[in-house]
C-alpha cells in the first residue's frame, strides 16, 4: 500500500493564539479504512465549512481560509527554502532540468498541504488546522500524531453511503467547541 496517498479533500479542537496549529496526516492502516475515510472526507470537509459558515454568522468572529504547507517535524528553515525554490524551478523548468529538480527533491523532505481558519475579532487571531478538524469528525478518539486511526464507522450507514444525519451531528458539535474555545 502507498503510504504517501493523500486525501483530494484534504482538523481536536488544538489551536493557538499566535503560531498555527500543524497537523500530519493520519496513518491509515489498510485499504478498507482507506476506502472509508475517501467516502466520508469530503462529505466531512463540506459539513465543517458549512458549520462554520453558520457560527460565523452570529458570532463577532470573521474567518478567513488560507492554504499553508506542513513540514516535517524537526525540517530546517534552509532546507524549506530550498525544497520552495526547487519547486517553482520545476514549473518553469525543461524536461531535462525537470528530470534534475525531481531527482534531488526525492532526497529532501516535501511539505504537504494544509488548510487554515483564521478567524479574527478585533486584534485577536485565532488559527485553526481544518485537516484536524477533519480527521477528529472522521477518526474515532483522534488524537495527532498516533500512530493509527480508526475509522468511525457510525458514520456509514447500513449501505455503504454516508449517514449525513450522523455526520452533520458530530461536525456540528465539533465547530461548536471550537468556537466555544474562543478568548473573550
Amino acid at each position: 500500500m502507498d503510504v504517501k496517498r493523500c486525501f483530494l479533500i484534504n482538523t481536536t479542537v488544538n489551536f493557538s493564539f499566535n503560531l498555527p496549529y500543524i497537523t500530519m496526516p493520519p496513518k491509515i492502516p489498510d485499504e478498507l479504512a482507506w476506502q472509508q475515510a475517501e467516502l466520508l472526507m469530503q462529505p466531512i470537509f463540506i459539513r465543517v465549512v458549512d458549520n462554520i459558515r453558520k457560527l460565523l454568522d452570529v458570532s463577532p468572529w470573521t474567518g478567513t481560509y488560507e492554504h499553508v504547507l506542513i513540514w516535517p517535524t524537526g525540517t530546517a528553515e534552509e532546507t524549506q527554502a530550498l525544497v520552495t525554490q526547487l519547486l517553482q524551478e520545476l514549473e518553469a523548468a525543461t524536461p531535462e532540468q525537470a528530470v534534475e529538480i525531481r531527482q534531488t527533491l526525492s532526497r529532501l523532505p516535501v511539505p504537504h498541504p494544509g488548510y487554515h481558519l483564521c478567524l479574527k475579532r478585533q486584534e485577536q487571531t485565532v488559527s485553526v488546522d481544518m485537516w484536524d478538524m477533519c480527521y477528529q469528525v472522521c477518526f474515532l478518539d483522534y488524537i495527532s500524531g498516533e500512530e493509527t486511526v480508526v475509522i468511525d464507522t457510525s458514520l456509514i450507514d447500513e449501505t455503504g453511503d454516508v449517514d449525513w444525519q450522523r455526520l452533520d451531528v458530530k461536525a456540528h458539535e465539533l465547530v461548536e467547541r471550537v468556537f466555544a474555545q474562543l478568548p473573550e
